[in-house]
């Protein structure tokens, strides 16, 4: 059987909402499946969302991290979606406000039926902090599988990279899940193909069409 191929590139911004409240009066639970992107506010989620469509801008990034406040959906088409979940851990913010984020993240894991696949982004120099294996161990009490990204590999050498990602892999063993850790960079593109897949995977479709991926992105690299 031939599964239809999918264009990431063809991702745009549907909705922004507050909570999974919000979300579900536009958006069922139970309709279409939904990828989530979740990190703390420094991992460089909005850059590799930018990465994955080959697009500058879809994603909002910005040098203050913690400015992503909101839940925000993007279609790439009818039923097939990616959320951008509110980055957490670092933002110069009130308590109370990251702990609404944090509530907010708990709840979208844990009640959202259409989710069938969560990406957490983690800066390999800082990897699976508090917040990182708590996001993970929800998932998994969900039954959600994860992709582990080590992003902006490419600030260490081929060996160190190598290194990490092994040690961080059997890190991985004790969420006793479905876990999966890879390398990734924005800026060179490290797994971007890996993360392809697996959201092709993860819709029941096939590898991604080919498509450019000289496009310009805005890259954090703090």
């Amino acid at each position: 059987m031939e599964f239809p191929k999918i264009h990431f590139q063809k991702a745009h911004f549907l909705i922004s909402a507050p909570d999974i409240r919000h979300l579900d009066k536009h958006l069922p639970a139970e309709s279409g499946i939904e990828i989530a992107f979740a990190g703390r506010s420094n991992a460089g989620k909005s850059s590799a969302l930018n990465r994955l469509t080959r697009q500058k801008n879809l994603a909002r990034t910005s040098k203050t991290p913690g400015r992503t406040q909101l839940i925000n959906v993007f279609e790439i088409e009818e039923g097939k979606r990616l959320i951008d979940l509110p980055g957490y851990g670092f933002a110069k913010v009130p308590l109370a406000m990251k702990l609404k984020w944090q509530r907010s993240l708990g709840e979208y894991l844990q009640q959202r039926e259409s989710l069938k696949g969560l990406v957490v982004l983690m800066d390999i120099r800082h990897p699976f902090k508090d917040l990182d294996q708590q996001l993970i161990y929800w998932a998994i009490d969900a039954d959600i599988p994860v992709l582990a990204l080590l992003t902006k590999a490419d600030k260490f050498k081929q060996g160190a990279r190598k290194a990490t990602l092994l040690q961080m892999r059997e890190e991985a063993l004790r969420f006793e899940g479905d876990v999966q850790v890879e390398l990734f960079s924005s800026l060179k593109g490290f797994g971007v193909d890996i993360l392809e897949k697996k959201i092709a995977d993860w819709y029941g479709m096939s590898e991604p069409v080919e498509a450019p991926v000289d496009v310009e992105v805005e890259v954090i690299t703090e």
